[in-house]
């Protein structure tokens, strides 16, 4: 895992589009990012409720360029 500062945050700039599915409060940004060549997962955690789930991101094609952030 790495924190949140890998630079790539779905909608990242409108908060009001990554609601909390439990209370719907907007989250801003998620807790950590998980990424690899194929896809990239996500951990939220919504402040206001507790409430924590993930989501994850799938490329149709691998990514190039991308970083090992641990060996």
């Amino acid at each position: 895992m790495i924190s949140v500062d890998s630079g790539y945050f779905p909608h990242f700039e409108t908060p009001h589009r990554n609601p909390c599915a439990q209370c719907g409060k907007p989250i801003a940004a998620p807790e950590w990012v998980e990424e690899d060549r194929q896809a990239v997962a996500y951990l939220w955690h919504c402040h206001a409720c507790g409430y924590k789930f993930e989501s994850m991101a799938f490329f149709s094609r691998p990514r190039r360029n991308v970083e090992a952030i641990a060996a």
